[in-house]
């Protein structure tokens, strides 16, 4: 098995055998992707573009009489995405090392993001110091920041570099050296610091019931992550308390988790109990960052940085039909449940986001698109112990439900 480096050598070469080098001094097996399009490489790849464009669907002489840069970027992406893909499945990869600009960036975090959770995956990039999501994704990449461009090999880049090398050779030769530890079957949940005391109350009782609790930060990131998992078919049940990503895509927010959260166990028929913890509100970021459309809403200011908005009940009944929509053509076990008396920490009496009006909006919704699935309406916050014992143990029946013999 080998680690597949990944550069465009017309302008990386240098840099990129400079990486070779120590990766093999490292005691570790290289294979060097050329990724470039353009120039002439500055070293000799054992995975040539030739390659990588086929496996895109092109050629290397349509992409050069394209002279396109822009296309040329996107179809190495597709293509060593694909051949990543296929190196895992045949044994063949131990982890992915990328270096770049923007361009190589884009291309070595494409194939990077094909790859399952434990595959080593480290990028060397000039954008690392920046925001960095659209290149990370939902999966487990290590952006190392490059400090100055990769252009030749000076004191800095020798340094960023090398360390870069040994970091991965460590990834590699040291995986897999857990001992003795015993896995137990993984549930994943959803949380919001206006639904912690649901989550937390619900996490022990699942605990207690032999299960290990991934809870994701219902943040864009955290839904994409859990989806992700979901897709992977690691995770035995979902208790997806929190789908605010939900509100944030369908009003504008700036936590979406894309037009993909809440379909993943649905697709896969992994058993889920969903609810609708924080779709009271939008996220933005400080007061003067709201978009001019949304001037005289209701606002919350959470912290400097984060300003809340209150959901209408006209948005509240596009929510509940995504909701309903989405978890209708459930595969496996699923159920709505449904705190009637509030869905955040400050939605409920006396708070600034109670909205009786909108949460009926919301149920209805719901139950006007959910279908055959299971739904339970609680006389209850979501906050309340009551609430929480119920989902855990609703879950809990569902999984049970899937069990073999059941």
């Amino acid at each position: 098995m080998s680690v597949y480096l990944l550069a465009t050598l017309d302008t990386k070469g240098e840099e990129a055998d400079f990486v070779r080098g120590r990766l093999i001094s490292c005691g570790v097996d290289v294979k060097l992707v050329d990724t470039g399009c353009i120039g002439t490489p500055a070293a000799e790849a054992d995975v040539p573009r030739e390659s990588v464009f086929q496996a895109a669907g092109t050629s290397l002489s349509e992409m050069q009489a394209a002279a396109d840069r822009g296309l040329a970027v996107k179809r190495a992406a597709e293509g060593v995405s694909r051949l990543a893909t296929r190196w895992y499945a045949e044994g063949k990869l131990r982890g992915v090392l990328g270096i770049g600009g923007s361009a190589g960036t884009t291309i070595g975090t494409a194939a990077m993001r094909t790859l399952p959770l434990g595959v080593p995956k480290l990028m060397v990039s000039t954008l690392a110091s920046g925001q960095v999501r659209q290149y990370v994704g939902d999966k487990d990449i290590l952006m190392l920041n490059s400090v100055v461009d990769i252009l030749g090999i000076n004191r800095i880049s020798r340094t960023v570099l090398s360390s870069a090398a040994r970091a991965m050779a460590g990834m590699v030769r040291f995986a897999d050296r857990e001992e003795d530890v015993e896995d137990k079957p993984l549930i994943a949940a959803t949380m919001f610091g206006v639904t912690t005391p649901c989550v937390e109350r619900a996490r022990e009782v699942l605990m207690r019931a032999g299960f290990e609790v991934l809870v994701f930060h219902a943040t864009g990131g955290g839904g994409q992550a859990m989806e992700s998992l979901i897709d992977d078919g690691l995770i035995a049940g979902v208790l997806d308390i929190t789908t605010t990503e939900l509100a944030d895509e369908l009003v504008g927010g700036v936590l979406s988790a894309g037009p993909n959260r809440l379909t993943a166990a649905a697709r896969r028929g992994v058993p889920q109990v969903v609810s609708v913890g924080a779709t009271d509100m939008v996220n933005f970021h400080a007061p003067e960052t709201i978009p001019e459309a949304f001037q005289g809403r209701l606002f919350y200011q959470h912290n400097p940085t984060v300003t809340l908005m209150r959901t209408t009940p006209e948005e509240n009944i596009r929510i509940g039909e995504e909701i309903g929509r989405k978890v209708s053509i459930s595969t496996g076990p699923a159920a709505v449940l449904f705190p009637k008396r509030g869905v955040s920490a400050i939605d409920q009496t006396g708070q600034p986001f109670d909205d009786g009006r909108a949460r009926n909006a919301l149920l209805e919704a719901i139950r006007s698109t959910l279908g055959d699935v299971e739904l339970v309406e609680l006389d209850a916050h979501i906050n309340d112990a009551a609430f929480a014992q119920a989902a855990a143990e609703k879950l809990l029946q569902l999984i049970r439900t899937k069990e073999p013999g059941a």
